[in-house]
């Protein structure tokens, strides 16, 4: 058994004062007498009402102590168990392009983007998960990690105007391999979301394609951006204006990444297409592990504070009946 809250043990060191505190009162409460002497007292034992008239006292020091037991939190954490859990690498490698601000997706693609992939990352608890963006160049956002709070928090901060402005696909995709490229595990897949298609970088994409396929890397493309045209904010005199731009996504080498790596290509013209997606490579990517760990801990605390109830009813009841004083 462990305690989930130990420090709230240093208030049993209250008895002390307690018990002191107790013996002074009764000091006080009884008149005294002064004989010349004693003899006529020896023979008189002490009735049974005196011999047990600490019993109140005592009863509420122990009640205190369960009480302190309950504001301890004693836990039981005494099995070990194995499980099947679902484990795998998974970098985003995210185009922040300002293209991505087009909004045929709602609020704009880059927001849709963030939003859907942040419902992955929730539903990947078991997952080491990285993030990787790409515009004109391409940086790491965040490594892999299973602190999917801090990833969250990093994913909530990408903003289209962090890096130089284009669209370096092959960049981004080799950056992302880079980062998953040494891990240890079965799966190894990046999920790579553009809007346009190749226009910078010094990496073509299909070369970093045949990166990711030599390190084992599946590769995921999304191309988002409905079919026609889509509204666009220009920022103007007068404020944002909107026009509407031709959306141009260049689909075949998104393919022949996705074919070459063993992966697939997906087209998100919507949020709820975008949503879909992922909840398709959710369910393509489980692989099953076997671990070890505790079983769920058993809060322990229900017995002290019925012992504790008790103890003070019992405490209460002898002191106003069977041990009553009148004053």
């Amino acid at each position: 058994m462990i305690l989930a809250n130990p420090y709230y043990l240093y208030l049993l060191l209250l008895i002390i004062p307690i018990i002191f505190w107790y013996i002074l009162k009764r000091k006080k409460r009884y008149a005294t007498l002064q004989v010349s002497n004693s003899f006529a007292f020896e023979g008189l034992k002490p009735s049974w009402k005196s011999r047990l008239e600490h019993v109140p006292f005592i009863l509420r020091l122990f009640a205190f102590v369960m009480i302190v037991m309950v504001l301890a939190r004693p836990q039981s954490t005494n099995s070990w168990s194995n499980v099947s859990t679902e484990g795998i690498d998974i970098v985003v490698a995210l185009d922040i392009s300002t293209s991505m601000l087009a909004e045929d997706l709602k609020p704009n693609r880059l927001e849709a983007a963030k939003n859907v992939a942040a419902s992955f990352i929730n539903s990947r608890p078991n997952d080491n998960i990285g993030l990787v963006v790409f515009a004109g160049e391409s940086f790491t956002q965040c490594p892999l990690t299973t602190d999917h709070a801090v990833l969250l928090n990093l994913f909530g901060g990408i903003q289209s105007n962090m890096i130089e402005d284009g669209t370096a696909i092959g960049l981004g995709l080799a950056n992302a391999v880079n980062r998953i490229k040494d891990s240890k595990t079965k799966s190894k897949v990046v999920i790579l979301l553009t809007d346009g298609s190749n226009n910078s970088g010094d990496i073509d994409p299909i070369t970093a394609a045949d990166i990711a396929k030599t390190f084992g890397v599946r590769v995921y493309t999304i191309g988002v951006g409905t079919r026609g045209t889509a509204p666009y904010p220009f920022q103007t005199a007068y404020g944002v204006q909107y026009q509407n731009i031709k959306v141009e996504i260049d689909e075949q080498p998104l393919r022949q990444i996705a074919s070459m790596t063993g992966g697939q290509y997906y087209r998100a013209t919507n949020n709820s297409k975008l949503k879909n997606i992922y909840t398709e490579i959710d369910n393509l990517e489980k692989t099953k592990m076997k671990v070890q760990e505790y079983s769920k801990k058993n809060e322990e605390y229900r017995l002290f504070g019925l012992a504790a109830l008790v103890l003070l009813l019992l405490e209460i009841l002898l002191r106003n009946t069977l041990l009553r004083r009148l004053p």
